[in-house]
């Protein structure tokens, strides 16, 4: 009974294609349809959207300036504040 269950297994799972492996093989038979030029051009596309920059990292970068300056605004202010402070003594009157 355990060596029928062991060959269960194995056969069902030679024998059954998953969707993905379905899906895959008949875009390779699209492929094999399409023309040189059209290949190339879908190739290069693939790659220009791959190497552009993205929103995403232009706002990251941004973002990041914006902090540095605020924490450099927030340094100074905090300095200066403390200096003022300390020429207002209100005993001096």
């Amino acid at each position: 009974m355990i060596f029928e269950l062991k060959t269960m297994g194995r056969k069902d799972a030679s024998t059954a294609r998953t969707p993905v492996d379905q899906y895959r093989k008949q875009i390779g038979k699209q492929d094999y349809k399409k023309t040189r030029p059209m290949l190339r051009a879908t190739r290069l596309k693939a790659e220009a959207k791959k190497t552009a920059i993205g929103v995403k990292e232009v706002a990251l970068v941004l973002a990041a300036i914006l902090v540095l300056l605020l924490a450099f605004y927030a340094f100074f202010y905090l300095n200066i504040s403390n200096e003022v402070d300390l020429d207002l003594d209100p005993d001096e009157n």
